[in-house]
């Protein structure tokens, strides 16, 4: 089971009130960062990840255009990302759900474990107007420990996320991208019919943002390391919602 996702709004505390860091974890990206992902996005030779047979190639899929901008995924390279997802690990309204603060070597470990695994999940930087700003996990619900405790359905797509930098939060961002995210996954994985996520039932904003951005709260449901709310897209209702 990942750990409990971080708030996809996460500008407070999970007691809600504010978390007082905002000033000191304004986390600016390098310019190496930028230049790299750059030169990879405009380099036909850039190094292509190999397709997973589970849920194809997220950093193939188009970018989507939104009210905040254009928005892509990319596969996370730790040779690249590490050193900033594990800032954004280390940043106390992320960790408190997320749990991976600490050394680079603990946020290495938990990316280790999807890159190395089977390709029933894949982590991917989300890019905003060529700008890293969030990290995603796309990943196979009906195959996830989490099918044990609700009705999976045959390739149901779960997402968990976090927005990175104070300055991408608390403005409706985080919903723009959920829904954004989950129409790609339904565009691109036609298989699936249902997109899947399962925030801590606490961490209201994330609810919320869930539910702004066209979800369904299905169920309360008793994790090993939470009490979630299964939010769920259905592709039938998708224009409706």
């Amino acid at each position: 089971m990942p750990p409990a996702e971080a708030s996809a709004e996460p500008g407070t505390a999970p007691d809600g009130g504010s978390t007082g860091v905002e000033d000191t974890l304004d986390l600016r990206l390098t310019e190496e960062l930028l230049a790299m992902i750059a030169e990879e996005r405009g380099s036909a030779t850039a190094r292509t990840p190999v397709p997973s047979e589970l849920l194809g190639d997220p950093g193939s899929w188009p970018p989507a255009r939104t009210t905040a901008g254009e928005f892509a995924l990319l596969p996370v390279r730790p040779e690249r990302d590490l050193p900033v997802l594990s800032r954004w690990m280390n940043d106390p309204a992320v960790a408190a759900f997320w749990e991976l603060a600490g050394p680079e070597c603990v946020t290495a470990d938990h990316l280790r474990t999807q890159l190395e695994g089977d390709g029933r999940s894949i982590p991917c930087l989300g890019v905003l107007d060529g700008t890293p700003m969030s990290y995603w996990e796309i990943y196979r619900a009906d195959l996830d420990p989490l099918a044990r405790h609700y009705p999976a359905r045959p390739h149901d797509t779960g997402v968990h996320l976090l927005i990175g930098g104070v300055r991408n939060r608390g403005r409706g961002v985080g919903t723009t991208l959920i829904r954004a995210v989950a129409d790609l996954v339904l565009d691109n994985l036609p298989r699936c019919g249902r997109v899947v996520a399962e925030p801590d039932l606490r961490n209201t904003p994330s609810v919320s943002a869930f539910l702004g951005a066209g979800f369904r709260f299905s169920a309360e449901v008793d994790l090993p390391d939470k009490r979630a709310a299964l939010m769920i897209r259905d592709r039938t209702y998708r224009d409706q919602l």
